[in-house]
């Protein structure tokens, strides 16, 4: 039922009430605002608007013909086209202009565009008085824009800007164009399908795989017979230089061809893979989490630095309002016209600590290894995370990172620092090393069973003998460890820039738990940042935190830790350094670049002690590092030569 607004009084007559009339007629002021006048109608034209239902609204067009409510509503919806599943904002920013029974009403129309984008405009609103004093709202579709004609629909064009750059600790993009060559075939050349296949497949599998993951070419025959004769058929695209290894072996292939291209590419496929994340084209679900955000074809960050930054590095797109208009078959033609523009915002770069040789090093040193395994590295001098390694495992995982495990006797190098630190046992002091010591019941000891006799506490250290540290653990009290953990950073809140565990660090056990976190083992676990940067701290002399993103600075990074004992601290150095010299790092006492200090570890992670993860720490000049691999089996016989390859392969 449509409103109809009748006067409730009979306009008087007197002279004074007839001058008054005539001026408003005469001049068009602003009449008719109470509750029988033009302004309810335009906001039940409003609301209308909004909602969709129009019935209460009386229409005519230009020449006054009567105009069904129901088809201004759909012409409402079909000029609004991209933007009808979000209709405006609307109201009054007037009262009616009245003259000779016509009014005008001036609208705010304020559309909400995608990123949060307003787009707001004023249209006057004509009525007219229809019979019975009905106010009825003139139709036509430039009320709704003023460029818009019947037929025409509103489009949104969006331009995305150039994505910005990860940066290394040198300022340059980790990420950059790089040559790639896309191996292809011509399918009206190869006369031997299978021959073909079998050749390239022995060929992409001697590339080593550090430089391209695993080819199949399963479906390559039925994708040739439904190509084109003289179609271009992608095989596989390469790094140019893992086409340069197996060149003489395809390039004369029948039916090859090596066209080239450059891709956004990290210096090596391995580079980082789970601390950069990667960029990818907008999945099912990114388009389903954030409609207003991404739309198909655009480019998202996923997992790591790139998942964790996207909208920094993404920048906002621009965006365009656009007049269309229906084509041939239901297609959209634009016409040119633009109605608002939003330029596009370019990416801001994410700076990181990341050393693009250490960080090969580091790739290299896990690049063989089957299992599971981490190596992070940190500058001794103020803590940068110079690379982040992760070996086979989930797709982005970051081991390097967020591992909760077991360290080992790996911790004994926190342990030692704090029974040094309370005066309990000096390096030379002789602690006894037996095969076996037993706590409240429980049996700990040593690795195949070893056993030292009466030796210098640095001995015992050097060689890892667990039933010397058990027999001393009684001295560090129930939160000893604890203390000295936590002031090598252990335990904080760390704002590195991605997800990271910083340990945590058994308290408050019985004798049985003190005895098994003596020697890295109970309730104490950690990650392998949180390693690196405690044997960092130990270097160094006191606790700074890791940092891996330098812009945006860190909002809340840790303080810094206080300064360690320099007796204690000379101490443990020297024992770290006889593990390599003496001990059971002895693989790395010939490795190029200085003195290596260090301590192994096998960590038990269940109640078999065959089950046991893989640890070293150490540090060489000004790179403190940790590795650690699960499942490894020992210190010395899996993680010491990791670091071998690491060390070795850092450049001099």
């Amino acid at each position: 039922m449509r409103l109809s607004y009748r006067r409730r009084h009979r306009p008087s007559h007197s002279p004074f009430a007839l001058l008054a009339a005539a001026l408003l007629l005469a001049g068009g002021l602003t009449a008719c605002s109470g509750e029988d006048g033009p302004a309810r109608s335009v906001d039940a034209f409003l609301k209308g608007w909004r909602t969709g239902d129009l019935q209460a609204v009386g229409f005519v067009d230009a020449t006054g013909a009567r105009v069904p409510a129901a088809d201004v509503a759909r012409e409402i919806k079909e000029l609004s086209g991209e933007l009808a599943a979000t209709p405006p904002e609307l109201r009054r920013t007037g009262e009616p202009t009245v003259t000779s029974g016509t009014a005008t009403v001036t609208v705010r129309v304020e559309w909400t565009l995608p990123g949060d984008t307003r787009w707001a405009y004023d249209r006057p609103v004509r009525l007219t008085r229809g019979g019975g004093d009905e106010w009825q709202v003139i139709w036509e579709p430039q009320v709704v824009h003023e460029q818009l004609t019947r037929g025409d629909r509103l489009g949104l064009r969006r331009e995305s800007g150039p994505r910005a750059a990860v940066l290394d600790g040198a300022g340059q993009p980790l990420v950059a164009p790089r040559p790639v060559v896309r191996v292809s075939l011509v399918p009206q050349e190869v006369k031997d399908v299978p021959g073909v296949a079998r050749k390239l497949d022995a060929a992409f599998k001697a590339i080593r795989p550090a430089l391209v993951p695993p080819v199949d070419l399963a479906d390559l025959p039925k994708r040739l017979a439904e190509a084109e004769p003289d179609a271009l058929v992608e095989v596989v695209t390469l790094r140019d230089e893992a086409y340069r290894q197996i060149k003489p072996r395809i390039y004369e292939l029948p039916g090859t061809r090596f066209p080239t291209d450059k891709l956004d590419l990290a210096p090596t496929r391995e580079f980082a893979r789970a601390a950069l994340g990667t960029v990818d084209p907008a999945q099912a679900d990114d388009l389903a989490k954030h409609p207003d955000r991404y739309v198909r074809g655009d480019l998202v960050g996923h997992g790591g630095l790139q998942g964790r930054y996207d909208e920094r590095l993404r920048g906002t797109p621009g965006l365009t309002v656009v007049v269309n208009r229906p084509g041939p078959e239901g297609t959209l033609a634009p016409t040119g016209t633009e109605l608002f523009r939003r330029e596009f915002r370019p990416g801001e770069p994410l700076k990181t600590t990341l050393d693009v040789a250490t960080q090969k090093a580091a790739d290299t040193a896990l690049g063989t290894e089957k299992r599971r395994a981490a190596l992070v590295a940190v500058r001794v001098s103020d803590g940068a995370v110079l690379a982040a390694a992760n070996g086979p495992g989930p797709a982005g995982e970051n081991l390097a990172f967020t591992a909760q495990v077991p360290p080992g006797s790996t911790f004994k190098m926190v342990s030692a620092l704090a029974l040094l630190d309370r005066g309990a046992v000096t390096p030379d002091q002789p602690v006894e090393c037996p095969k076996t010591r037993e706590v409240d019941g429980r049996s700990f000891k040593n690795a195949d069973d070893f056993a030292l006799g009466s030796v210098p506490f640095r001995t015992d250290f050097a060689k890892s003998c667990n039933t010397a540290f058990v027999a001393l653990a009684p001295q560090l009290g129930a939160d000893g460890l604890a203390v000295t953990g936590r002031a090598l950073g252990l335990e904080g809140t760390w704002d590195v820039g991605l997800d990271a565990f910083p340990g945590k660090v058994s308290t408050n056990g019985g004798p049985t738990e003190q005895a098994a976190a003596a020697i890295g083992q109970g309730t104490t676990v950690v990650s392998p940042l949180a390693m690196a940067s405690a044997t960092a701290a130990v270097a160094r002399g006191r606790f700074v935190q890791p940092k891996l993103v330098l812009d945006p600075a860190p909002a809340k990074p840790a303080a810094d830790g206080p300064e360690l004992k320099a007796e204690s601290l000379t101490a443990v150095r020297a024992m770290m350094r006889e593990v390599v010299t003496a001990g059971s790092g002895s693989a790395l006492a010939d490795v190029p670049g200085g003195p290596v200090h260090g301590k192994t570890g096998t960590a038990e992670y269940d109640d078999n002690p065959k089950n046991t993860h893989a640890w070293f720490v150490g540090w060489q000049g000004d790179i403190a590092f940790a590795v650690f691999v699960e499942r490894g089996g020992s210190g010395s016989g899996t993680a010491v030569p990791i670091a071998e390859r690491f060390l070795r392969a850092l450049p001099r």
